[in-house]
């Protein structure tokens, strides 16, 4: 010990540390730890310090057993009330603007019984999305059209009820074809076009099934878009299955038999391109004579004027209809707007005008902000059924 005062520095010495009672230290604060967390077992209501709990009301099954017999505890958020959850859908769609609504399923859905000759209505816009069996039949490639036994066509099941209320009233048929094939168009035009107008698939989509169900649930009438033989096939190829004047009646029918077979729900077919197979009388008269067969209608474009569809038609008592003019066959706004107005005076001076055009943005949007006040300018917006006479065919 001496030595070591010896060898420190003069004015320096060690500090003792050891010296210290450092094992009654810890044991002093390990007992207050445990007297600290007795205390808060006993006066904290949740001693787990706030993790979430849920309270889970357990309704009884129907055999008089809980979900807990079954060892089975579901937690369930809790949901705003019924009232305020209307109030949030309220100011969702005041922010997002006016929108159709598709209804309730009718009878043709749910299985309950209706007036034969009434078309498959959703009470309201909606228009059913299920085929009626009673229309139908197993062709070679699917389902395809057909008349019942009772004579019920699919024209007449799937058209669209038109309002009877201004009857003398000018009337305006529109047709927007090319849908199915654009997801973007295809949408924009189910959704924002009015119900009144009637939507053309093409036969190639790979969605089709579920568009055509869109647009009935939102109320559309549906036609069925046919490819056939331009002048200029096929260095002008419409697709695939395309109709052409050079096939046998076999061939014919059985590429109509695919065509068809393609979409439901659909209350005719419409050409598409076919400036030659639409000229040709002996071709166009043995499809038009299968369109009659089936049950539905047969619209013409309008597109060539050396088509004979008219007078085909007449002479097979085939549902016919013709466009007066293609709206968007300039597709720039200025243009479509007057295409419009020339379609207004039509309706006027005849009483009723059909225009066609093409699911384009530019097309969708001057028909959404034309279509607004129509009733106002003293003109009524129907779908394609009606703008055909259907007494006695």
């Amino acid at each position: 010990m001496a030595g070591n005062d010896l060898s420190t520095p003069l004015g320096l010495s060690k500090k003792r540390y050891l010296n210290l009672p450092l094992g009654l230290i810890g044991a002093g604060m390990i007992t207050l730890l445990a007297l600290t967390a007795l205390v808060w077992i006993g006066v904290v209501d949740d001693p787990l310090g706030g993790e979430p709990t849920a309270s889970i009301p357990l309704e009884r099954s129907l055999d008089g057993l809980t979900a807990r017999d079954f060892g089975v505890v579901e937690i369930r958020p809790s949901l705003p009330d019924r009232g305020e959850a209307r109030s949030q859908v309220a100011d969702r769609d005041e922010t997002l603007g006016p929108r159709f609504e598709p209804k309730p399923l009718s009878g043709h859905e749910t299985g309950t019984p209706v007036d034969e000759a009434s078309p498959a209505l959703v009470a309201g816009q909606g228009l059913s999305e299920r085929p009626d069996a009673r229309v139908s039949e197993t062709g070679p490639h699917g389902r395809l059209p057909t008349v019942s036994e009772t004579g019920l066509r699919p024209l007449d099941i799937y058209a669209r009820p038109v309002s009877q209320t201004f009857a003398s009233v000018p009337k305006i048929a529109i047709v927007v074809g090319g849908l199915g094939l654009s997801q973007t168009s295809t949408q924009a035009a189910i959704d924002r076009l009015p119900p009144d107008i009637t939507l053309a698939f093409a036969p190639y989509g790979s969605s089709i099934d579920r568009w055509m169900q869109q647009a009935r649930r939102a109320g559309h009438e549906l036609l069925l878009q046919l490819p056939m033989e331009p002048f200029d096939y096929p260095d002008n190829d419409p697709g695939p299955h395309t109709l052409l004047v050079s096939h046998s009646p076999d061939e014919l029918r059985d590429r109509l038999a695919w065509l068809m077979s393609r979409l439901s729900n659909y209350v005719g077919v419409m050409n598409y391109m076919g400036a030659r197979f639409t000229a040709t009388e002996g071709s166009l008269q043995q499809l038009l004579g299968e369109v009659t067969r089936r049950g539905l209608m047969y619209v013409d474009d309008g597109s060539s004027s050396r088509s004979v569809a008219t007078s085909t038609a007449s002479g097979l008592r085939t549902p016919f209809s013709h466009a007066d003019l293609v709206i968007d066959d300039v597709p720039r706004p200025k243009e479509i707007t007057a295409r419009l107005l020339q379609l207004e005076g039509a309706a006027r001076a005849r009483g009723m005008a059909v225009g066609i055009a093409s699911a384009l943005p530019v097309t969708i949007d001057e028909l959404e902000r034309w279509s607004r006040d129509l009733e106002e300018r003293g003109l009524q917006l129907i779908p394609i059924s009606a703008s055909i006479d259907r007494v006695g065919q």
